[in-house]
């Protein structure tokens, strides 16, 4: 035990020199900062950072020792960097993130647009964000609610994202990327489906089900129990519902919400049919101008980066270091580039806040590339 203890002071000794000098090298890195300041020269430079870590890297007497001076030095590295970055955003330069601080957003008399019809969750969205002194319509398609946005026909589109039992809706991602458009709100619903039939309709008689592929997924396991049912899928659950209103034929029921079996004059057939009494939608409201309130507490980015060990760490750590919280990640492929995706990811924080100013300048210095979706 004696021999442990005089271990643990050794490496205490050794610890404290490693502050030190840790120390003394940032100093000379803020030096080299300021040059870099005075001079417009860019942060990183990675072909210097290679050869300085490949020759560290020969000082080391064994293999596992290469790595792990590796490791260290380049995290000494970013870190460097990071300060910096700190540096340049004291000095104001490069602070740019091309959005305007507004009062508040401008609801009263908007002109909506949601997918779906009459009845759907998107309305109730919809009707929950905005109220009812608005101007709404609905549409086909996500990409067409989003095309009225582009095209000046519509202010604002209500758009679902994210289904607590289902996961991520994963095209609304690929149109974030597809329209330069911003996240200018969010608005959470409960989601509570029930089965929906003609009156006078039982279980026995039921052979298809029809409703959105979400609503289907959400309920799978009450479906799961029924495999004599057919499932058809619709555009959304409010269409699903308007479809066996319509085609007048007990043996086809929808999954959809009660308000919709209201709206066209279909009876419950059965309810808890979603095994998560929480199930929940997230919407998120997209704007055509890129504003965000002082109150603003979510930052949605999207970002590429190289096909390399690290790279994703790399870009996370920006967000880690400046002390923020990380509250969703998502990937998608991109297209075209097989084996190569865009990460989105949602923190916490303000883009007038040094943290959030400090952690999207690194990320935009180090990765491909990199889009603020929007700060809500």
């Amino acid at each position: 035990m004696d021999q442990l203890l005089k271990y643990r002071d050794e490496i205490d000794r050794i610890d404290t020199q490693l502050v030190e000098l840790f120390e003394e090298r940032m100093k000379v890195s803020e030096a080299v900062a300021r040059y870099k300041i005075e001079t417009g020269m860019q942060v990183l430079d990675p072909e210097r950072e290679m050869q300085k870590i490949r020759s560290v890297m020969d000082k080391a007497s064994t293999p596992f020792n290469k790595m792990g001076v590796k490791e260290l030095i380049t995290q000494i590295m970013s870190i460097s960097r990071k300060r910096q970055y700190q540096l340049l955003t004291d000095q104001g330069i490069g602070n740019e993130d091309g959005f305007e601080v507004v009062p508040a957003l401008s609801l009263t008399g908007s002109r909506v647009v949601f997918q779906g019809m009459e009845g759907s969750y998107s309305q109730a969205a919809m009707q929950a964000y905005f109220g009812s002194d608005i101007t709404s319509c609905h549409v086909k398609t996500w990409h067409d609610a989003m095309e009225e946005v582009k095209e000046g026909r519509a202010d604002y589109a209500v758009l679902p994202i994210e289904n607590s039992t289902a996961g991520i809706v994963a095209d609304i991602y690929d149109l974030l990327m597809e329209y330069d458009l911003a996240i200018a709100g969010e608005q959470v619903i409960r989601v509570e489906h029930v089965l929906l039939g003609l009156p006078g309709t039982s279980l026995k008689d039921i052979r298809t089900v029809v409703s959105h592929p979400q609503g289907l997924a959400q309920c799978r396991e009450f479906l799961e129990a029924h495999p004599e049912w057919e499932l058809e899928r619709e555009a959304n659950t409010a269409g699903a519902a308007k479809k066996v209103s319509e085609a007048g034929d007990r043996h086809v029921a929808a999954i959809a919400s009660r308000q919709a079996g209201l709206l066209y004059g279909l009876d419950v057939l059965c309810t808890g049919i979603c095994p998560n009494a929480a199930n929940a939608t997230r919407f998120i409201i997209v704007s055509g101008r890129r504003v965000h309130t002082p109150t603003a507490e979510r930052v949605s980015i999207c970002f590429e980066l190289a096909h390399t060990t690290g790279s994703l760490y790399n870009m996370l750590s920006h967000i880690i270091y400046n002390g923020l919280n990380m509250t969703r990640i998502e990937s998608r492929p991109i297209p075209g580039r097989t084996w190569e995706y865009r990460f989105f990811v949602d923190f916490e924080g303000n883009l007038k806040d040094s943290a959030v100013i400090n952690a999207l300048r690194g990320i935009r210095q180090e990765a491909n590339m990199i889009r603020i979706l929007g700060n809500y």
